[in-house]
């Protein structure tokens, strides 16, 4: 039996288009409510990531999100808040998009696909031993975000 990209399953609902805004309000917050046990799942390596990540960016170093498409765009948003919210240099959290800043706003057919240009992309920035590379992807198999 093979590995089942949770982005490609069938969804828990059907029939969404036929639901009422109050239903589909109810289902969305159902859902929101899994955030906080799955984060709490993996909190120790969150710690464990943040607490490795610190020490290179004291001297220097940079973190990177690398995605495709919404994972791509969710990546840039965050890095796109760390200058205002805690007064960082933009250049500090990079975020990355298969198929470049054009895919933020229109999506790029097959860019995700490519498993070279995400690597090619970080060394564009001159990517180095003190940096650190998030890569954000649903299914987890993304080739862009796997090959940087």
């Amino acid at each position: 039996m093979g590995f089942t990209k949770i982005t490609e399953s069938a969804s828990h609902y059907d029939d969404l288009e036929k639901l009422s805004v109050a239903e589909l309000a109810a289902i969305i917050n159902r859902e929101d409510h899994k955030v906080a046990g799955a984060v709490q799942a993996v909190l120790p390596e969150v710690i464990a990531f943040a607490e490795a990540v610190l020490p290179r960016m004291q001297v220097g170093g940079r973190l990177f999100y690398v995605g495709a498409g919404t994972s791509g765009r969710l990546g840039i948003l965050d890095a796109s808040e760390c200058p205002p919210t805690f007064g960082v240099d933009p250049n500090v959290v990079v975020g990355l998009i298969a198929g470049g800043d054009g895919a933020i706003r229109t999506a790029v057919e097959g860019a995700e696909d490519n498993p070279n240009q995400g690597w090619l992309d970080l060394t564009a920035h001159q990517i180095n031993s003190n940096d650190s590379v998030v890569g954000i992807a649903a299914s987890g198999t993304t080739p862009y975000v796997i090959g940087a």
